[in-house]
């Protein structure tokens, strides 16, 4: 079988977690009945010190829900112009919550607070309302970039000061807690909302948890609902979150190793035109003409290692759960060999 690199989605339940899901006890969840989903909500909501939390099926649902919750339609959603809530999430803003953005050039996927304080629209009815300013940690195209917290302190105070209200699409948020080593109660006490996937790093093969106020997680649910998102016996997948919030938080740290490892090798490649910072498990980098992405990622392929062209110039590896020390030697033995 290939190495697969193309994004830490792919991953497959672990035999202990496919354990854990077949001894799930579980419920009607729309009811409020499955005992692992309201395990693993409440379990969610304790570590990042927030009141309340909800199981989605995946982290575009539970980012949309958000928004919704957050907006009002007309309003406007300010986030950096490569968010995942702007460019991969089928114009959801728009869609589901008549809201346009204000998308702003950030730094590898970072926004700056002076940025987000000079986007805000003065009260002004030929203005849209400025509502929600949504980060991304760690950012895909940036590379798996990290938010300095300091950074995000002083984006609170703007949206704070501004009556806004601040949203983390935290998709690789862990990766983020473990290669900063830090506490995800102090991200509960920055956010009006979080959502987390645990269908990446964590290795679940679906869902994402939505964190927040129990007032706001309230009105979510109904959101879910109007979405399509209630889920019947769900525990059966909310047992494997449980057993990765349990089991897979702390080994994220070997695929940061991982990616590392493979930067290295890129490095001394003579195609490669330039490398993206290596923070956590995502690698993008450059490649120098006449050579393109897209050949590059076939020959690869042709080798037994896949990856994702992203642009004309680009290609990206993502390591994971499934990538052993093995195949990263393998991997590095591939690119030396281009």
């Amino acid at each position: 079988m290939p190495i697969d690199l193309r994004s830490d989605t792919v991953t497959r339940p672990t035999p202990a977690m496919l354990q854990a899901m077949m001894q799930a006890k579980v419920g009607d969840d729309v009811f409020g009945e499955d005992p692992s989903v309201n395990h693993l909500e409440a379990m969610a909501a304790r570590l990042f010190g927030m009141e309340a939390a909800l199981y989605c099926p995946s982290g575009t649902m539970s980012n949309q829900i958000a928004i919704k919750c957050h907006t009002q339609p007309g309003d406007e959603v300010i986030c950096e112009r490569q968010a995942h809530v702007y460019i991969y999430e089928g114009g959801g803003i728009a869609f589901n919550s008549g809201s346009q953005v204000r998308a702003l050039e950030g730094d590898r996927g970072r926004i700056r607070a002076e940025q987000v304080s000079a986007a805000i629209n003065p009260d002004d009815v030929h203005k849209a309302r400025t509502s929600l300013v949504c980060l991304e940690n760690t950012s895909n195209r940036g590379g798996g970039s990290c938010y300095d917290l300091g950074e995000i302190s002083k984006i609170r105070k703007v949206c704070t000061d501004n009556h806004l209200k601040l949203h983390l699409d935290g998709a690789r948020l862990f990766n983020a807690l473990v290669a900063g080593e830090q506490d995800p109660v102090v991200y509960g006490g920055l956010f009006d909302s979080i959502s987390v996937c645990l269908n990446k790093g964590l290795g679940c093969p679906i869902g994402s948890i939505l964190i927040g106020p129990a007032a706001f997680i309230r009105q979510a649910r109904r959101v879910r609902k109007v979405f399509g998102g209630g889920m019947r016996q769900g525990g059966f997948m909310a047992a494997a979150g449980v057993y990765a919030l349990e089991h897979h938080i702390e080994r994220l740290a070997e695929d940061h190793a991982h990616a590392a490892r493979i930067r290295q090798a890129l490095e001394k490649k003579g195609f490669v035109k330039g490398i993206m910072p290596v923070e956590t498990n995502i690698i993008i980098f450059e490649v120098e003409e006449p050579y393109c992405a897209k050949s590059i990622a076939n020959e690869l392929k042709e080798a037994g290692v896949l990856a994702i062209a992203i642009s004309t110039n680009q290609l990206r590896f993502v390591t994971h759960l499934d990538i052993s020390q093995e195949m990263v030697e393998q991997v590095i033995k591939v690119i030396e060999s281009l």
